[in-house]
């Protein structure tokens, strides 16, 4: 029986690949986003394990997407999370940092909170989400994206606990990306870009070991731990 499993943010990027990687080893798949063309793309390379629905992560609906999805594919095994916004705002212009909470918290929030819920009622599962190797430290130039994906990582780290107290067999992965190259790779001087598909294939990897933090690619790990364990005085003239 084909495992199932629920893409939220798959019209492109790390979704798009994520669901492509998903549908090549037995997977069906249920994805969203906000562009049905785009979703409609996978839809015509995998026509019997892609299920498409047209779905805006911070309307009051959202839920109601996923559990249309569940119903359409026959149940649920594993929910990533890849919904997101990254804004360079060297203006601060708070509309930007506003837009940027609404998806990264408040509705990163909605569909987890609603993951741990199903999850909890089915007995097990696995939620995955993208988060940042931004997550580990603020940043000047995005202050909103670094403090929501810190949020995103300590929530996580939040549901693991549960999830351990309830001694349930749900499973967490804090995905934690560098530079990969898609449409959110913003600003100059970038390095260790790595492409979706590799960056697709290393997260499809930790899913089956089932790994709660990994980096992508495994090269990052180094930055987070130099950028976790700089000195206040040094991380503040960056």
């Amino acid at each position: 029986m084909d495992k199932k499993a629920i893409i939220v943010g798959a019209s492109s990027g790390i979704g798009k690949a994520l669901a492509i990687v998903l549908a090549n080893n037995g997977y069906k798949v249920g994805i969203t986003g906000r562009r049905g063309e785009m979703l409609n793309e996978i839809k015509n390379l995998y026509p019997d394990q892609s299920i498409p629905v047209v779905a805006d992560a911070t309307q009051p609906k959202a839920e109601e997407d996923l559990d249309t999805l569940v119903d359409l594919l026959g149940g649920l095994d594993l929910l990533i999370i890849s919904a997101g916004v990254a804004f360079i705002n060297k203006t601060l212009d708070y509309s930007l940092e506003d837009n940027t909470n609404q998806l990264n918290v408040v509705a990163f929030t909605k569909l987890a909170n609603w993951g741990m819920h199903f999850f909890e009622r089915q007995g097990h599962g696995h939620i995955a989400n993208i988060s940042s190797v931004a997550s580990r430290r603020g940043g000047r130039h995005a202050p909103a994206y670094h403090a929501s994906k810190a949020y995103q990582s300590n929530y996580f780290e939040g549901l693991r606990q549960r999830f351990y107290k309830l001694k349930l067999p749900i499973s967490t992965t804090d995905i934690r990306p560098g530079f990969v190259d898609t449409a959110m790779a913003k600003g100059n001087g970038l390095f260790w870009v790595a492409t979706k598909e590799k960056a697709a294939k290393q997260i499809f990897n930790a899913i089956l070991h089932k790994k709660t933090v990994v980096y992508i690619t495994k090269r990052w790990r180094l930055i987070a731990f130099i950028f976790s364990n700089m000195p206040k005085w040094m991380h503040k003239r960056l």
